[in-house]
């Protein structure tokens, strides 16, 4: 199961890759002296079209065989669900918590849908009622 970003936050991506395209397009073609800027555009671009394509692809998080991966561009981190003690829900945010890692997942960049699937797989996780933030009051 994927979590997915919402779509704002990849239609902003988009506009940004958009942006320097088009950069990139101007300085290549119609500056006929190069300056060291002109090629910060260019990484930029390719940066941010790599970094759109891998969010497009991968989305935020991935829950498959009893893990939990959090999809990043360099990096990407990986959770056992059935190793997960505590859950707490900060900010806005959950940070979920083993005996030796931490996992934090952004809530706000989720899409509504998604979240609703993400808050099922951790509240089917067994922990005491003090240990998760979907514990309610009596």
């Amino acid at each position: 199961m994927k979590i997915r970003y919402k779509k704002k936050r990849l239609r902003i991506n988009f506009l940004i890759v958009i942006a320097w395209g088009i950069l990139f397009v101007l300085t290549a073609f119609f500056i006929s002296q190069r300056r060291w800027t002109d090629y910060v555009n260019i990484v930029l671009f390719f940066f941010y079209t790599i970094n759109f394509i891998y969010e497009y692809k991968n989305q935020y998080l991935t829950i498959a065989d009893d893990t939990i991966t959090k999809n990043l561009l360099f990096q990407t981190k990986k959770m056992n669900l059935n190793e997960i003690i505590q859950v707490k829900n900060f900010a806005g945010d959950y940070i979920l918590k083993t005996s030796q890692k931490e996992l934090i997942i952004n809530t706000q960049i989720i899409n509504p849908d998604s979240l609703i699937d993400l808050n099922a797989v951790l509240e089917q996780l067994e922990l005491p009622p003090d240990r998760t933030p979907f514990a309610r009051a009596v």
